[in-house]
């Protein structure tokens, strides 16, 4: 009897014991890790702000790579949500969501040295209030650095049981941390270092169109000249087509980039037309959108070059390329283009700011979590108001150029769109025309889209 008196006794004095260590421990819990990425500090906090790239770099996927995610709320900002289910139990299910983001988005450019974002967190780990803060802060000497403090926050409240759980914050937290951190920097080192900050760009949802296109090239050192020329001549022969096919081009020119190498750019010169239904050697064709070649290795292979479109030349009128685009004429090809989301910017300009500005686009697409093909659903950009010159040849009026990305599991309006923000316009001033008796320059000196005057065509 005395014994089982002297155990009870031992029981009630390590309860004791471990209810005066319970209250004396810290009724909330901290932990925090840091990385230096080397990236501009709005590409960061965009990747930040939303959860579309969360199961890229979280380390919730290393964690059990069946685990499924579900995105809900606002797409980006503050509102936005995404939760996951894993039956993994060491995972299991929880949910995150943008509590706050300051400043806000729009507000991020060159001179602000500072932002947090906050993410409330909704899992098993014990404790109320759980939230990660996302600190971000200007590093490098020309600012071209971000800083990335990452930390966990919890309060236990009075309940003893839960403050035990700070002892283990250096684990599941921590690693949670460290691991994804790691992982943000691998993810954004596949993102483009261009700034974008002055694009203010639209998702448009574009409709199927049938068009007429040559595919043709020009070496990039001879510059716009060699644009213009190569555009020229295509025009040319698409019009001769349309001529005889007895259709109406409906709209300005349309460039599709296929290419935009170092030494040579690759496009596709396009009109469109008024009909999807063509009568070619007395047939009737109706035009479909393009597919990718076959990969039958057995087929020749054909460089993406003005060559591969000289060595389809031979095809007969009424035939499909490999492409499946319908045959027309000589280099002649039909087909319906566009159709579904693309991701669309402006640049009031000359022709030297488009690839900067489809460069920017597609930035922008990485760090949002839109997914865009440049194999199959290539860019392409469209003159909406042709550029202006006077007597002696010199730009006296910039063009407009609508810049199009074709993309895949976007939502329906980008932040800036939601925000009710306007590209910039040529009647706005905001983007000024040539001075008289400017030359353009090479496409390889391309001004940012930012500046007020750019160069060449």
């Amino acid at each position: 009897m005395m014994r089982v008196f002297e155990f009870l006794v031992a029981l009630v004095i390590v309860a004791a014991i471990g209810v005066l260590a319970a209250v004396v421990m810290p009724g909330s819990g901290h932990v925090e890790r840091a990385l230096v990425i080397g990236k501009d500090m709005r590409q960061v906090y965009d990747v930040l702000d939303n959860f579309r790239r969360l199961p890229d770099y979280s380390v919730l996927r290393s964690l059990d790579k069946d685990v499924q995610f579900n995105f809900s709320g606002k797409a980006y900002g503050p509102g936005a949500e995404v939760s996951w289910t894993s039956t993994d139990p060491k995972l299991g299910n929880g949910g995150l969501t943008i509590a706050s983001a300051t400043p806000e988005f729009d507000k991020i450019d060159s001179n602000v040295k500072t932002a947090s974002i906050v993410w409330n967190l909704d899992n098993s780990w014990r404790g109320l209030d759980k939230h990660f803060t996302l600190d971000l802060e200007r590093q490098g000497s020309r600012g071209q650095l971000t800083q990335v403090t990452w930390s966990y926050d919890v309060s236990y409240g009075w309940n003893l049981v839960n403050r035990f759980a700070n002892l283990y914050i250096h684990g599941d937290p921590d690693s949670f941390i460290q691991f994804s951190l790691n992982n943000l920097q691998n993810v954004l080192a596949g993102v483009p270092n261009i700034d974008y900050s002055q694009l203010i760009p639209y998702v448009e949802q574009t409709q199927p169109t049938p068009v007429l296109l040559v595919s043709t090239s020009i070496a990039r050192k001879d510059g716009l000249e060699g644009l213009d020329d190569a555009v020229a001549k295509a025009i040319t022969q698409i019009q001769a087509a349309a001529k005889k096919l007895g259709v109406n081009v409906t709209g300005p020119r349309i460039l599709i980039t296929t290419n935009y190498g170092d030494q040579t750019y690759t496009f596709d010169v396009a009109l469109p037309i008024d009909s999807s239904t063509l009568t070619v050697n007395g047939q009737s064709e109706q035009l479909t959108a393009a597919t990718p070649p076959s990969l039958d290795t057995s087929a020749p292979a054909e460089a993406s070059s003005a060559a591969a479109a000289a060595s389809t030349d031979n095809l007969a009128v009424g035939s499909r390329d490999r492409f499946g685009r319908l045959v027309v004429d000589g280099n002649v090809r039909a087909t319906l283009a566009f159709g579904g989301a693309a991701l669309k910017g402006v640049w009031n300009g000359t022709f030297a700011g488009v690839p900067q500005t489809r460069d920017m686009l597609k930035a922008y697409a990485q760090t949002h979590g839109y997914k865009f093909d440049d194999v199959v659903n290539r860019a392409y950009d469209i003159v909406a108001k042709p550029e202006v010159k006077d007597a002696s040849g010199s730009i006296t009026a910039y063009a407009k150029y609508d810049v199009y990305l074709p993309i895949s599991n976007a939502p329906e309006k980008t932040p800036e769109q939601e925000a009710g923000l306007q590209p910039p316009s040529l009647d706005d001033g905001t983007q000024a025309p040539a001075a008289s008796g400017s030359a353009p320059a090479p496409t390889s000196t391309a001004a940012a889209p930012a500046a007020a005057a750019s160069a060449g065509e």
